[in-house]
């Protein structure tokens, strides 16, 4: 199984991604854990460039920037670990770019679609889980990350707060138009609460696999 991870920035989904990761090995199943951008050494170098504060970024070089990284991630990561047989855990994947350069940015959604899957070669998650958290709280807790010392806030991050509405509209839009595969979350509950449900979804998941299988 392909399962992606979506939120704005401080939802908190890299966390419960952590977790789910420990409760899936411990249940002895075989996970790769990766993210976007990010995850080969082509994408890091992106990731480092695309969120450094200090560039300034067009809209459609933004696409054009996180998907060389997806291709990239996608031939060398992802296809070869599922053809292995292994469950893959992304943090973030190309809806990340439908909800902040469409929703966020104003850019076409049913083109940057298309550029999206011709940068997967059409691979979509099976399930995504959507992180919702309002922008005031967002912005609480990215704050007191780098209030903390350990975190820097990034170029996204810095966007003010109209642009991080719109891309949470941009998440639970998306989760209406595809909701076979997009669990909302809420992002105020405890983590341990969200990854029993998201385990339980994943169960559920892999039972209807099985029996379509069958």
């Amino acid at each position: 199984m392909f399962i992606t991870f979506e939120g704005i920035e401080g939802s908190g989904k890299s966390t419960l991604l952590e977790l789910v990761l420990r409760e899936l090995r411990e249940r002895g199943v075989d996970v790769l854990q990766t993210r976007e951008p990010g995850g080969t050494p082509l994408g890091d170098r992106v990731r480092s460039l695309f969120l450094d504060p200090g560039q300034k970024i067009e809209p459609m070089a933004e696409v054009m920037l996180v998907c060389a990284s997806r291709a990239q991630l996608c031939t060398d990561v992802i296809r070869p670990a599922l053809r292995a047989g292994k469950t893959v855990l992304c943090d973030r994947f190309y809806d990340a770019t439908i909800a902040y350069q469409g929703y966020g940015r104003g850019l076409d959604i049913e083109e940057l679609l298309g550029i999206c899957l011709a940068a997967t070669s059409g691979l979509t998650p099976d399930l995504t889980f959507v992180l919702d958290l309002v922008p005031d709280a967002s912005r609480a807790r990215v704050l007191a990350r780098a209030d903390g010392g350990g975190h820097a806030i990034d170029r996204l991050e810095r966007e003010p707060p109209e642009f991080h509405r719109a891309v949470r509209e941009g998440y639970l839009d998306m989760a209406r138009r595809w909701s076979t595969r997009f669990y909302v979350l809420d992002a105020l509950k405890p983590p341990e609460v969200l990854c029993e449900r998201v385990l339980a979804t994943i169960d559920r998941a892999r039972a209807g696999l099985r029996t379509t299988a069958s």
